[in-house]
């Protein structure tokens, strides 16, 4: 039974001070005062009888408990705005699906998967969101997307989510075609003190697999002379230098069986991962809809798996 003193204001500055990280930015976006956005989160705490924050950092980050509320909170708001909608406009209402999408998914997985989709339901608007792992699960969790395509996430940031693997994908040294280690027979990690390095973000999925191989092989801790995992960035700065950018293979596999780029073979490969669909539990059936999304991704995925080096 639904607690009596819950309301809706709780709701929405629960989900804004966890998509913000902080009280004083969800108070101005909501329009009221940092003391009024911190008393009704200390509401909120009491009517659920649980800390959904943790206060000791910087930045406040949701706990377990907060993590389960925000994912089955944001969908329950997400479910209220479609039905306020669907009443006051009805005959502008069309059928979509939210896709967050993660790099390594952006460039082959997802474009092929949403064409075959358009094929058989035309009707349908696809809306894709791109960015970091961390805003794309906190969006899933409020129920303003319905999938993210990409790799596993973290466990530490996986609470209240399923994910469902579709292939698995090896993290690779890349560089620009014509590029001295490319084609060069027996290159060793040592070389790689030669040239600019291009590295995942500290927070991207990849990033933990990517330094632990550089310090194995030898190199400790470089300094990295970007940090990226995006296409168009890493694509272009490849092509004007000699970096060696380590990236999902997902996200340059095109521009490789192109001839742009080049894959560096490695000796002991790096670490890879699943890519795969991230979604909030559901309760009871799955939309119809979804099932079609997912069984998009499955049939593209096949192909996309054949594709890899």
């Amino acid at each position: 039974m639904l607690h009596p003193l819950l309301r809706l204001r709780h709701l929405s500055c629960f989900l804004e001070t966890a998509r913000l990280g902080s009280l004083s930015a969800a108070a101005d976006h909501l329009r009221i005062s940092q003391p009024a956005a911190s008393k009704t989160i200390r509401e909120l705490e009491e009517i659920l009888q649980v800390t959904l924050f943790d206060r000791s950092g910087r930045k406040l980050a949701l706990t377990p408990a907060g993590q389960v509320f925000q994912t089955h909170a944001g969908g329950a708001m997400a479910e209220l705005q479609r039905a306020q909608g669907a009443v006051q406009s009805p005959a502008a209402a069309q059928a979509r699906i939210r896709l967050g999408v993660l790099p390594t998914a952006a460039s082959g997985l997802v474009p092929e998967a949403a064409l075959a989709l358009r094929k058989t339901r035309p009707e349908v608007l696809i809306e894709v969101m791109t960015g970091p792992n961390w805003l794309l699960l906190s969006l899933l969790r409020e129920g303003q997307l319905d999938l993210i395509v990409g790799r596993m996430p973290p466990a530490g940031n996986a609470e209240g989510i399923e994910f469902a693997p579709l292939y698995w994908e090896k993290v690779i040294p890349v560089v620009r075609a014509g590029h001295p280690l490319a084609g060069a027979a027996g290159w060793v990690p040592d070389d790689l003190r030669r040239y600019p390095l291009m590295l995942p973000p500290t927070g991207a999925v990849i990033a933990g697999s990517v330094r632990a191989w550089l310090h194995n092989a030898g190199l400790g801790t470089p300094a990295p002379a970007f940090e990226n995992v995006s296409l168009p960035f890493g694509r272009e700065v490849l092509r004007q230098s000699d970096t060696v950018w380590f990236i999902s293979e997902g996200v340059v596999r095109a521009d490789v069986v192109a001839g742009h780029l080049a894959i560096l073979p490695l000796k002991n490969e790096l670490l890879g991962g699943p890519v795969g669909v991230s979604r909030r539990p559901q309760d009871g059936e799955t939309p119809v809809l979804l099932k079609e999304v997912i069984a998009a991704l499955e049939k593209a995925a096949i192909r996309q798996e054949s594709l890899m080096s």
